[in-house]
């Protein structure tokens, strides 16, 4: 990794000149890697000939021609794919595999989520990259690990949500109309995994630079969904109680969840007795204070029916806007519960810039949200439009491996790229 020689490559990212080989696929390695090129690395994306990253045909939805015809090509892949170079070659080959040992001879990083040992297979192991490239940083994601009796299995976000608790948490309680186990609707252990890699390889690189040595990470959606269980796993480990599922009522705090008002819901969080009391003064009823099923949150999570019934009572015959202005002018922690068409014109969301785009030759001007990662020096940057498969393949293998025309043109000929 270089240092920053000028102003202008601090304005592209505090990574600038970390370049990543990216031999990843679906969410949570593609995330890693877009975390590292949202700041400024070289990323390049490792993907088969002709077909690409399976994401590309996850849908519907699928995004639209720049003249409004719809392509196969989904929207998912473009939530984790921006900030990249696409280099398409068949690694099977022998001639395939050596370009990527080529790469990661003068690369930082290598990050790879194919099930264990596959890329040893090809010469592509940690072990046989370090032998090129003692310096190498070399992260492996799976669904369960380099180890252990599921580490042969394969993995995806909801079998790691299953396996790892998530859906004992969350849905409504078995005895209420509705309930069971429910995933989350977000793919919490792919996201998880993709950030908890960002930040292991960062760790590797801190190290690297002080030592001179590369490392290996072995990162897997069940670890990671498991590590960040929290207030659950502290529960069962520590005191044998486990929480079950709760609905959207928290199940330490009271009142905290989604309660009705005239025209649709919101949701109301407090967290301390010094918020319900400002939560209760708001809505005209500071008796409740003196109440002893509702003046301290335990007695108010034991009591919750009855608190719930007095508060609805109480949100009766205002809208939405009036007690979220009302409530949050008395610092009670209250929102809206919105879609991503209210989201879209939302004033913080424009405040805040969480919607970047970029032009991409296919699909015409795409939009997704910026990084939240906000620094005063070198904020982070989008330069790339998730790529068509192989967009940058002569532009990679000439600019860093120095291949000429004629290398190329034999390379396609045998299909290698």
């Amino acid at each position: 990794m270089t240092g920053f020689g000028s102003k202008d490559d601090a304005k592209r990212g505090p990574l600038t000149g970390l370049r990543v080989i990216d031999l990843t696929r679906i969410i949570a390695g593609p995330l890693a890697t877009q975390t590292l090129g949202d700041l400024g690395a070289d990323i390049i994306k490792i993907e088969r000939l002709g077909e690409g990253d399976d994401t590309r045909r996850l849908g519907p939805p699928w995004m639209r021609d720049v003249n409004g015809n719809e392509l196969e090509q989904s929207t998912y892949f473009q939530s984790v794919n921006r900030n990249k170079r696409s280099l398409a070659l068949d690694f099977s080959r022998s001639e395939g595999a050596d370009i990527i040992r080529q790469l990661a001879a003068v690369s930082d990083v290598l990050v790879e989520n194919y099930r264990p040992g596959t890329l040893a297979k090809y010469g592509l192991g940690y072990e046989a990259l370090k032998a090129i490239n003692p310096r190498l940083v070399y992260c492996s994601i799976s669904g369960f690990g380099q180890t252990g009796p599921y580490s042969s299995r394969s993995g995806y976000d909801f079998l790691a949500q299953a396996m790892c608790g998530v859906l004992s948490v969350t849905g409504l309680p078995d005895d209420e109309p509705g309930g069971g186990p429910m995933r989350a609707g977000v793919p919490l252990a792919d996201i998880f995994t993709g950030l908890h890699a960002a930040i292991g390889i960062l760790a590797a690189i801190r190290y690297r630079d002080a030592s001179g040595k590369g490392q290996y990470i072995d990162l897997s959606l069940f670890d990671s969904q498991f590590a960040l269980m929290l207030n659950p796993s502290a529960s069962w480990l520590n005191t044998g109680v486990e929480i079950g599922r709760t609905g959207n009522d928290h199940p330490s705090a009271a009142p905290y969840g989604v309660y009705p008002v005239a025209d649709g819901f919101i949701l109301i969080a407090t967290f301390s007795d010094r918020e319900f009391e400002r939560l209760a003064n708001a809505v005209g009823h500071p008796e409740w204070m003196d109440d002893p099923r509702f003046a301290k949150n335990g007695a108010r999570v034991a009591n919750r029916p009855a608190l719930k019934s007095a508060l609805a009572e109480a949100l009766k015959g205002r809208n939405k806007a009036d007690w979220i202005e009302l409530l949050n002018a008395a610092t009670v922690s209250c929102g809206p519960i919105n879609t991503f068409r209210e989201l879209e014109t939302d004033p913080q969301v424009i405040a805040r810039e969480m919607i970047v785009g970029l032009d991409h030759p296919q699909l015409g001007h795409i939009r997704f949200p910026s990084s939240p990662i906000r620094l005063s020096e070198t904020p982070a940057c989008y330069r790339y439009a998730p790529p068509v498969v192989g967009e940058h393949t002569d532009a990679i293998l000439s600019e860093v491996l120095g291949m000429q025309p004629e290398d190329l043109a034999r390379l396609k000929r045998q299909q290698i790229v």
